[in-house]
């Protein structure tokens, strides 16, 4: 793979048409030998380094054995203090120093007792251990390298880049063409790793262990579709409570779908602050759904928000965006949501949203699998994993004539890293929800919210992806969540009290971003400049003379190279906003 990624070096470094992005610094580990390790070191001794521009993401335990750094965020810290003996208002502990307590009584095992959003590393003292620690879901991430004599941690990648070479995972690189996310633990760097959802390492033996799954429990399966309903309602009441911000306003992106429209309907029940809520649309000129989000903001008295995006907006924003991105995401949603976050840190600072409905209660996006799965056998349809990669509609197909022979050849046959789920004994939707919670949950849409949210100062919480939420939802009878082409049952009764019919049962849409059009009349140009160049970053990897087709619209029976072409412009000016 070296001769490969030795292409991208060099005379291509060159082509840099972008200016640099200045991104936030975050907090660091360096583990190992860490002498001459001393830019914005803030706490060290033999064997560690810390450096943290934020003192709430630092903490020792009372007998300081074990020191705590970390990105922290205690859904459930009113309990947790009551655990420790503390007053549930205690404002003065921060959530860092909660885990370094609990972690003095119960060491690593105090990770399964933490709900909400962390990712934090945990030195012991007196045994020299380093431990790292991911929440359950993944709503925050942790990259580790992994080579040489000193290990580097962060909770962003940009962090560890002058701590690695430039060397392209070939196999992640297919990935990504695949489902326009780097799925697992491999980055787009063969040197760094990402510590996966509800799991910890151990240093020095390197040691990776898993401290909760999502797994399929089904029970009280005698039980009819209120009674379940009745036990999601009352958890999504206890966890959208924990999850807003006391004293101060909130908000949400609105898009008028059921997911969206039910955290809104119960924070405004819950709130007693304002609730401003945020939708966004493209020009009159194209599809959207501000008919729906309006009427639920009316339903539900919000201080309603609409924001237009243009194209050229769209294009203008596209290297802030990677530039705040962990690995690429090839989402076109990924501009719109960081000038939506943008927009709304003008009157908040904390966001929710409804990402995680389509996951955990079997969005509409799971019919065509199970379609799959039903008549595959018999109509000559493609096997379980070959249908769910076609089921993201990128680039599979087209991966043997998009990548160069000798990449094709070294990436054809590696393993994917949604095989083991896809064929576990789960039912089959309920091993789709896991593969969608765990890979697209984790490594794209909540790192997509995490970033980007972070990025404009705002702090973005997703209660359906809460994992007690997962939890249950694992719990519930598959008819009860898609049947059919009744989507969602048992959320949708959850919170029939509190919605309009309209948006109950309307069918679910999407918000369909217009990149079909854009590349045709307004991105051409420069999208030409950008993937046909013969210095550009992608260059060593893919075949330009294919993505010249894409760009002339040759063939394109599907209406789909608007969507691969999105994927690959963000591809490409990710790489280079990460050049070294």
């Amino acid at each position: 793979m070296r001769k490969f990624a030795n292409l991208w070096s060099g005379e291509r470094q060159a082509y840099l048409p972008f200016p640099p992005i200045e991104v936030a610094p975050s907090w660091y580990v360096a583990w190992g030998a860490v002498d001459s390790v001393t830019k914005g070191i803030t706490w060290r001794e033999s064997q560690i380094a810390i450096a943290t521009p934020n003192d709430s993401q630092f903490a020792l335990s009372p007998t300081k054995q074990f020191v705590v750094v970390g990105d922290v965020w205690l859904s459930n810290r009113a309990e947790l203090l009551q655990q420790l003996r503390l007053e549930p208002n205690a404002s003065q502990v921060s959530d860092c120093q909660i885990v370094a307590q609990l972690w003095e009584h119960w060491g690593v095992e105090s990770l399964s007792l933490f709900a909400g959003m962390l990712a934090l590393a945990v030195w012991d003292r007196e045994q020299r251990v380093l431990w790292l620690g991911r929440d359950h879901v993944g709503a925050r991430t942790l990259y580790y390298t992994t080579t040489g004599t000193t290990r580097w941690i962060a909770p962003h990648l940009r962090t560890l880049a002058p701590y690695r070479t430039s060397e392209l995972d070939l196999v992640a690189l297919r990935d990504y063409l695949c489902c326009a996310f780097v799925p697992g633990e491999r980055t787009l760097w063969q040197q760094v790793r990402e510590l996966r959802p509800g799991t910890y390492l151990r240093l020095p033996d390197e040691t990776i262990q898993a401290y909760w799954q999502v797994q399929e429990q089904i029970t009280a399966k005698e039980q009819p579709l209120p009674w379940h309903s009745e036990q999601l309602r009352f958890l999504l009441e206890q966890v959208v409570q924990e999850y807003l911000p006391q004293g101060e306003p909130v908000g949400a992106f609105l898009s008028g779908g059921l997911d969206s429209s039910c955290i809104t309907a119960l924070a405004a029940k819950f709130h007693n602050c304002p609730v401003h809520t945020y939708s966004i649309h493209f020009g009159s000129e194209y599809r959207n759904e501000l008919e729906f989000s309006s009427l639920v903001a009316q339903h539900c008295q919000t201080q309603h928000h609409i924001l237009e995006i243009t194209p050229t907006q769209m294009w203008e924003k596209l290297p802030e965006t990677m530039a705040y991105l962990d690995d690429p995401i090839g989402d076109p949603l990924t501009v719109p949501n960081l000038l939506m976050g943008q927009f709304a840190r003008e009157s908040v600072g904390v966001i929710l949203n409804g990402e995680g409905g389509d996951p955990c209660f079997g969005g509409p996006k799971n019919q065509p699998m199970l379609l799959n799965s039903l008549y595959g056998s018999v109509a000559n349809q493609p096997d379980a994993l070959d249908a769910y990669l076609i089921s993201f509609k990128k680039c599979v197909l087209d991966l043997p004539q998009l990548l160069k022979p000798e990449i094709w050849t070294t990436v054809q046959k590696a393993a994917s890293v949604f095989e083991s789920d896809l064929n576990s004994k789960a039912t089959y939707l309920n091993r789709l929800m896991t593969l969608n919670i765990k890979f697209k949950g984790a490594d794209h849409i909540l790192t997509k919210v995490n970033n980007l949210t972070q990025a404009v100062g705002l702090e973005g919480r997703s209660p359906l992806f809460d994992q007690r939420v997962v939890a249950l939802s694992m719990t519930i009878p598959p008819e009860y969540k898609l049947s059919g082409v009744q989507e969602k049952a048992v959320l949708k009764q959850a919170v029939a009290d509190s919605l309009p019919d309209t948006i109950l049962y309307r069918p679910k849409s999407g918000m369909m971003v217009p990149v079909q059009l854009a590349f045709r009349q307004v991105w051409q140009r420069q999208a030409r400049a950008l993937l046909l160049n013969r210095k550009a970053a992608i260059a060593p990897y893919l075949n330009q003379s294919l993505i010249r087709n894409w760009l002339d619209y040759r063939g394109d029976t599907w209406h789909r190279y608007g969507i691969k072409l999105w994927l690959l412009v963000s591809l490409e000016i990710w790489l280079q906003m990460n050049l070294k």
